[in-house]
């Protein structure tokens, strides 16, 4: 007898209290790593070519050279997703990119597995096509992580 009233009581809420989410566009996401390339890997091929080497004609004679910057901007970036949850072109358009199922920020590893199917996605060009047909404008890159790019809400 117990048991029944238990299970009449029973809360469904765990199927319902997924958290809302205010999708980003694609098009500020586009623009959001676009202005990423400019503040973050721009200067990072600046210091590499003229810093490091002796300029641009040995950096582009390098085979290491294009790698190591690369390196260097994701992990620059999965510090940035890791610890802030988003970079400085998502804050510009306040984005933040969150775990797909809890609504929390993702770790360093993960935001770095997402910045390497990033660049697997931006190969194939099929990930980057794939938001346009998605209701949650999930890329590839996402859908591998289990990551969503959300508007940040702003308190009022």
């Amino acid at each position: 007898m117990r048991f029944r009233k238990l299970k009449k009581h029973k809360k469904t809420s765990s199927i319902n209290d997924k958290p809302k989410y205010i999708y980003a566009k694609y098009s500020y996401r586009v623009k959001a790593f676009i202005v990423d390339m400019f503040m973050i890997y721009a200067p990072i091929l600046y210091l590499i070519a003229y810093v490091a080497m002796s300029g641009k004609d040995e950096f582009q004679s390098s085979e290491l050279a294009p790698l190591i910057a690369i390196s260097i901007y994701g992990l620059i970036y999965a510090l940035l997703l890791s610890n802030f949850g988003h970079t400085p072109g998502k804050k510009a358009y306040d984005m933040k990119v969150v775990d797909a199922r809890t609504g929390n920020s993702i770790g360093f590893f993960r935001a770095l597995l997402r910045f390497i199917a990033f660049l697997f996605t931006a190969t194939t060009l099929f990930g980057l096509i794939l938001p346009f047909y998605r209701k949650d404008k999930k890329a590839l890159h996402d859908l591998i992580c289990g990551t969503i790019v959300v508007v940040e809400k702003k308190s009022i």
